[in-house]
Order: C-alpha cells, then structure tokens, then sequence
C-alpha cells in the first residue's frame, strides 16, 4: 500500500510566513512610494510659494504680471516678445497686482530666467513641457489669481497642483501642509487639471475627491485617482 505523503504542519507554517513578508514588503513599498511623492508635492508647493515671494521682493512685482522683465531696458535676461503672452506679447505684465490669464504661463518664465526655479521656461500662448513645471503625475502646475479651488471661493493668488493626483495622496498632503480639510484652510480643493490632465469635476462628480461641497474631509474610502488642490497665497 503507498505511503500518503503531504505538507508538514511546519512547512505549512513556514510557507504563510513567507508570503506575509513578501505582502508587508509590498505595502511598505507603496507606502513609502506614497510618501514620497507626497514629500516632493509638498516640496514643489513650498518651492514655488518661496519664489513667488522671493521674486516680489526683489522686483517689487509679481512674476508674470511685471511690467519691466523684458526689452531692451528689463531687468530679467533672457525674456523676450512672444506672442500670446503678457501685454500684447511683449513679455511684460499689465502691473495690475493680478497674475490673470496668460500671465499666468508668463509668470514661469519670469521665476525660471530670473533663478528663482529650476529649470528653464519659456512663455507660449498654451501650456506645455516647455512654459511650465509638472508634479509627480506629469500634469502642469498654475500660478494665477483666480477663484478655482474650494467653494464660493474669494478670488486670490494660488498655485494649482494640477490632477491626476490619487486622493489618498493629496489628503495626505494637505494634512502635511495645512489642516486636512478640502474646503478650508490655505490648502483647498481644486478643478483645476492643467492643459494636459483629465476632466476633474467637482463633487459628487465623477471623480469623487470629496462626497460633498461641505465635506470636512477628503473622501479617501472612494479610491479617486484624479484630484487636485490649491496652495493659497
């Protein structure tokens, strides 16, 4: 008669704990990945808050709204006439205190060539790779003055995250950075999705980054993968 054979007690054992380990160390992984990139989120935010600074006290002017950056007399090398951007495309701001419309692409320019940023921009009549710094998600960023974030929103300087941004993450980050709520603090939520991001609407849209306008919480439970925020200035 043959001898039945199978898994010791101890094998069995010894295979579970070996899968526990390799699940742990996929999580820890995906944590740390998160974490990270919430770090260079919130890296970027500070990053473009202290140039925004920066640049307004040594010009005494806002980037992208300044009225003396290019020409022959300006006082940033480098920037020059484009069409489609600044006061009929001259490189310069209107100097109204207001980084609207297309100052708002003009205004990388102007940090980049003035070595507040890194990297070099260079204004065009739409975003691309080449007028404007992306997050980790490869959307564009936005400096403007505008009131697309929160709700019934009072409108002011903010700097856009841009989307594509996985609710879990940017709830993390405004607990970072600020109070971790979507519709209060100097960090909100925001529609805005960049020229080369995917539709964000606001809730109880689609994308669900929060379950209501009122919402003190971000709806991590929902899994979104597009959201975004604003860092008020």
């Amino acid at each position: 008669m043959r001898k039945q054979t199978g898994f010791t007690l101890i094998e069995i054992a010894i295979v579970l704990v070996i899968i526990g380990l390799l699940l742990g160390g996929v999580l820890k992984g995906q944590e740390l990945i998160q974490s990270a990139r919430v770090r260079n989120l919130a890296s970027m935010q500070d990053g473009v808050k202290a140039a925004f600074f920066g640049f307004q006290d040594r010009f005494r002017a806002l980037p992208g709204d300044y009225t003396n950056a290019a020409g022959a007399n300006g006082n940033i090398t480098g920037v020059a006439s484009v069409a489609g951007c600044g006061t009929a495309g001259n490189g310069n701001g209107d100097g109204n205190g207001q980084i609207a419309a297309n100052e708002s692409i003009l205004a990388w320019e102007h940090l980049s060539k003035a070595g507040f940023i890194n990297g070099t921009y260079t204004c065009a009549a739409a975003e691309s790779a080449t007028t404007s710094p992306v997050n980790a998600y490869n959307i564009y960023l936005q400096l403007i003055y505008d009131a697309v974030y929160g709700t019934a929103a009072p409108t002011r300087h903010n700097l856009k995250t841009g989307s594509g941004i996985p609710v879990a993450v940017i709830a993390e980050l405004d607990r970072k950075i600020d109070d971790g709520q979507p519709y209060a603090g100097t960090f909100q939520f925001s529609t805005y999705q960049g020229s080369n991001g995917v539709a964000l609407t606001a809730p109880p849209g689609a994308t669900a980054c929060t379950t209501a306008t009122t919402a003190t919480s971000w709806n991590v439970a929902g899994g979104a993968t597009n959201c975004g925020g604003a860092t008020l200035f």
